[in-house]
């Protein structure tokens, strides 16, 4: 199949043109027809322009101008053609239901593994203890003495050695017997880990305690 060179070359030639008789009966430069004819594209002005010179050498040279604009369209390199490009059109982000779906496992398995490095660091901690009463250096007088405070509800407490119950908020509260002899309160917390807390308040015993 001919190209749109060859085709209006060949035409020309069969009637006996030169390119300087086209150029005359055309208008159109003998250097434009030359690049046409061997289809030297950078040769030549914009495509609208080209479109233009091939109909008037078509009309010229007797050939059917929608054939011969058919075939320089099929033979016009598509990356010279001087049509304005699509504008660049930036992805716009959009919350897709699999995107939800990602972020909800992401979401579950970020806190599923907080959740157990907290449950570790509490198991390896030593447990929280507040002891309220008696203060350091509080004298006491009668047989006992009153302690109270504050532990994890998970720990267990002594007093003393003496083991101490713990309500569901962590609290604690016993009397302890005392005697003129008695100098410190030793209060000890023990976690389910083993880990141990410990507060030791000095205490003064009054006159009036019994031995």
């Amino acid at each position: 199949m001919k190209t749109i060179g060859q085709l209006l070359k060949d035409a020309r030639e069969a009637k006996g043109y030169s390119l300087i008789k086209m150029e005359n009966i055309t208008k159109i430069k003998l250097d434009f027809i030359d690049a046409i004819e061997n289809e030297k594209w950078d040769r030549l002005p914009a495509f609208p322009t080209i479109l233009g010179f091939v109909k008037n050498l078509s009309a010229a040279l007797s050939i059917d101008d929608k054939t011969a604009v058919a075939i320089l369209k099929r033979d016009y390199p598509p990356k010279k053609l001087n049509i304005n490009p699509k504008p660049d059109i930036k992805t716009k982000f959009s919350w897709s239901p699999k995107l939800t779906f990602v972020v909800g496992i992401i979401v579950v398995v970020v806190l599923f593994f907080g959740y157990l490095t907290f449950q570790y660091i509490q198991f390896i901690s030593p447990p929280a203890l507040n002891v309220d009463s008696p203060k350091q250096g509080q004298t006491i007088s009668g047989n006992s003495v009153l302690v109270f405070g504050t532990t994890d509800i998970d720990s267990k407490i002594t007093v003393n050695n003496q083991p101490i119950l713990i309500d569901e908020n962590g609290k604690f509260s016993t009397n302890i017997n005392i005697t003129s002899t008695t100098n410190d309160i030793d209060v000890i917390a023990t976690s389910r880990s083993g880990k141990v807390s410990e507060i030791k308040r000095t205490i003064r015993v009054g006159q009036g305690t019994s031995n």
